[in-house]
């Protein structure tokens, strides 16, 4: 998998989805407007796997396609607004909103979204989610740098040991994520092939 991703198809920057459209500043307000408000129509769809205080959610999907489109730094404003939001507004998981939602169990995972999407856009935009392994590899990478902050967010939240915290905050999901990557990494190239065809080869 190292070897995919830094093979020659990643050494030079290229567009991303989101750069196929018109306009600059006011595209990229637009864009990480839309990516915060796509995360929080996604973290609405939230199913809760007991005894873990973290549900499963669309948010991580949301997250790696709003990375992989927007790129790096769109990408990363548009999770940081999302984060913003939730603060007054009920965007987050079911509808949850507010700081104790940020210093609670689910709060390391939040922040994660922000470095997993800059991460996501970076590879992206020297063309990794253009063909289908490796695009699979940066969304599955996408995920375990949320799982990273995630854990140690829920084990400093709960006051559980490391065990129970990559018990509940990480392998209840494996399974999950690997789904979330694998549809992201159908769709993104998916995506990029129409573009081609539309558009001539880039």
């Amino acid at each position: 998998m190292a070897a995919t991703l830094t093979s020659g198809a990643l050494a030079a920057p290229r567009p991303v989805l989101a750069d196929l459209l018109p306009g600059v500043r006011a595209r990229s307000a637009v864009l990480v407007l839309a990516g915060a408000l796509f995360t929080a129509l996604c973290a609405q769809i939230a199913i809760q796997v007991p005894p873990s205080p973290v549900p499963v959610t669309g948010q991580t999907l949301a997250v790696v396609i709003v990375g992989a489109t927007l790129g790096a730094r769109r990408g990363a404003a548009a999770l940081a607004l999302y984060l913003l939001l939730g603060l007054a507004l009920p965007v987050y998981a079911e509808g949850s909103s507010g700081w104790h939602v940020v210093w609670g169990p689910t709060g390391g995972y939040l922040i994660g979204f922000i470095v997993a999407a800059a991460v996501i856009g970076h590879l992206a935009a020297r063309g990794a989610d253009r063909r289908v392994p490796t695009a699979f590899a940066i969304f599955a990478l996408g995920q375990l740098i949320v799982f990273g902050f995630g854990v140690p967010g829920l084990m400093l939240a709960t006051g559980q040991d490391l065990g129970w915290s990559i018990h509940n905050g990480f392998t209840l999901f494996i399974a999950g994520g690997l789904m979330k990557a694998a549809l992201a990494g159908l769709v993104l190239p998916s995506a990029w092939r129409l573009v081609r065809r539309f558009d001539g080869e880039r």
